[in-house]
């Protein structure tokens, strides 16, 4: 069906205003599934009602208005909190007869609602798959079925993980509020996780056929920079964001013309780019004004600088990289950080010390199922003269992905080896 223009201006208005929205309304109902119904309602006002009367001159207020109204008229259906209600609609006509300006009023601690519907989507009584599909509907203004292409998977599969969550945060009454005290710290590193979540995703998709879906690292950088806008002085947040603006620099030269992936050490960094690199260095210098001692994503941000500064792959201060992952590893363990840190053993000191770090992680029992390991063990053999060893494990590793430009790369790999 062909859109009017107005009806294209409905939506783009809602896609800019819908978190704003529904945190406003969140902070009133105290329910964040019922705030995104009272959302959708004012969208379909909109829809009824601009293409007559035409966009109004402050349409996200107009949206605002209209949603607080019904918000006022379920509390009052419902019979729900009489008494919450009367004091809502109370200060509601107070505020439209005292405040000449509706939209000054409506903004009345816009950036705390936001906070709290970032905490909310982000709770950890959620799986992170429920968080990271929420967390993109509320507050990316993502529809149901683009998340389900974000993500490859059926539209009714995420419809009801949005649905459960919404449920689970009712049925468990999360409040809708940012978290004090040493919860703070629990809760701010499960949306750290999320946002992080959906930008790898968009930046190494784990299946379908393509290398990168770009959109998710959009929706990720722009949930992370409003972050790092409502808390200013939290280092780990520009560290995450420094991590995903010097990442997301590269997006152009890690896609060859024809889709194939570009791996680091091959590609064309003049097609960097350089605003992004900038910003994201101007991010970690910040993490790193806050805190004296670098966190996770700080430190995996000053790896990423390691690389955005080199201005060929050969001047890439790899002993400092390797300095960096141990320090990683002490504050994060974990297989896969172990195995990042062996590929910059291996550049800084040679393959065969990178080799033993791997050989160990086989002998642990680690990462059996993650097609990166023998990739890597692949490469090192390989610049060890062990081609046929090699092969095999390209081969192994070829099998185990789910994304269909890594399989046709590592293929190649083995077939490079002879």
């Amino acid at each position: 069906m062909q859109l009017t223009e107005t009806q294209r201006a409905v939506h783009a208005v809602f896609r800019i205003e819908s978190a704003r929205l529904i945190a406003g309304l969140a902070r009133m109902v105290r329910d964040v599934g019922l705030a995104e119904e009272l959302a959708q309602d004012a969208l379909v006002a909109a829809l009824e009602r601009w293409p007559e009367s035409g966009v109004p001159d402050n349409p996200g207020a107009w949206l605002m208005a209209t949603a607080k109204h019904r918000a006022i008229d379920q509390l009052r259906r419902r019979k729900l909190l009489e008494q919450k209600h009367n004091e809502l609609a109370h200060d509601l006509t107070a505020q439209t007869l005292a405040v000449p300006d509706v939209e000054a009023a409506l903004d009345d601690d816009v950036g705390d609602d936001l906070l709290r519907l970032v905490f909310t989507s982000c709770h950890p009584i959620l799986s992170s798959e429920a968080r990271a599909a929420l967390t993109l509907r509320l507050l990316g203004g993502l529809t149901t079925d683009e998340i389900a292409r974000a993500f490859l998977v059926s539209e009714p599969t995420i419809a009801q993980r949005i649905v459960r969550a919404k449920r689970t945060l009712a049925e468990e009454q999360v409040p809708f509020e940012v978290p004090r005290g040493p919860e703070l710290a629990e809760r701010l590193a499960s949306v750290l996780e999320v946002i992080y979540l959906i930008f790898n995703e968009g930046y190494s998709a784990t299946a379908g056929d393509d290398w990168m879906r770009p959109e998710l690292c959009e929706d990720a950088l722009r949930l992370g920079r409003i972050l790092a806008g409502l808390v200013p002085n939290e280092p780990e947040v520009h560290g995450l964001v420094a991590l995903m603006e010097i990442q997301a620099s590269r997006s152009r030269a890690r896609i060859g013309p024809n889709g194939q992936p570009v791996l680091l050490a091959d590609q064309n960094r003049a097609r960097w780019d350089q605003v992004l690199i900038h910003r994201g260095l101007a991010a970690l210098e910040r993490a790193e004004s806050l805190s004296q001692e670098s966190g996770p994503y700080a430190l995996q941000a000053a790896i990423a600088a390691c690389h955005a500064r080199a201005r060929e792959a050969v001047q890439t201060d790899w002993p400092r990289i390797a300095q960096l992952y141990a320090q990683l590893v002490q504050r994060m363990p974990s297989p896969v950080v172990e195995l990042n840190r062996a590929v910059a053993v291996s550049m800084a000191y040679g393959p065969d010390a990178g080799l033993a770090i791997v050989d160990a992680l086989i002998a642990d029992n680690a990462l059996p199922d993650y097609h990166l390991l023998p990739s890597v063990r692949g490469d090192f053999l390989y610049k060890l003269g062990r081609a046929s060893e090699a092969r095999s494990e390209f081969e192994r590793a070829a099998a185990l992905t789910r994304n269909a430009r890594e399989r046709e790369l590592l293929l190649e790999r083995a077939a490079a080896c002879g």
